[in-house]
């Protein structure tokens, strides 16, 4: 009995001293246009401590997939001390059905784990090459190692959806018609 109540009590001393070096953020960015890209940033204060912050977004309708970025901002200050982040992960989430963050039916679409080819630890990049609709968000992991904390920045940019086929067949068509129209009435002139 004792053994296990003093089991538990190290357990949870050990979880409070872990969460006492971790930083976790969340920012809601809002609709995110395809028209331009939405830009964040994140930071961390105090060095030697991980981080994992939660970015939430709704992606403008229609879109036919997106693309995230995310790149370390390192600051050296002189004498002051330096700011620095080494990235680690990024991943895309869905909201899922129920279309609420944190619901129990968030769905990871993809992740970027390092090391992975393109990425390094200053920068990680992931593209989405489907419709998302609903909220969504995307989770940015790393660990600082700046002695004063760390900076980075990152952007989420929609893609608007290629228009089909009938759309050119249509726009050609009524550029056609306007162009006999403007012929005919020179004719008539």
């Amino acid at each position: 009995m004792v053994n296990s109540t003093l089991k538990r009590a190290v357990g949870i001393a050990l979880l409070a001293g872990a969460s006492m070096g971790a930083n976790a953020t969340t920012t809601d960015l809002g609709m995110v246009s395809a028209s331009a890209p939405t830009t964040f940033t994140g930071s961390v204060i105090g060095g030697s401590s991980s981080f994992s912050d939660i970015f939430t977004f709704t992606l403008e309708q229609p879109n036919a997939g997106s693309g995230y970025s995310v790149v370390n901002f390192p600051l050296d200050l002189g004498s002051a001390g330096t700011l620095n982040t080494v990235l680690s992960t990024i991943s895309l989430v869905s909201f899922g059905a129920d279309n609420a963050f944190g619901g129990g039916d968030d769905q990871v679409l993809k992740s970027v784990v390092l090391p992975s080819a393109g990425n390094t630890q200053n920068h990680i990049s992931l593209t989405w090459d489907q419709p998302i609709t609903g909220g969504a968000y995307l989770s940015v992991g790393g660990v600082v190692d700046g002695s004063l904390g760390g900076i980075y920045t990152g952007s989420i940019s929609a893609v608007s959806p290629i228009p089909e086929p009938e759309s050119f067949a249509m726009l050609l068509a009524g550029l056609g018609l306007m162009g006999a129209v403007i012929r005919r009435r020179g004719i008539h002139k």
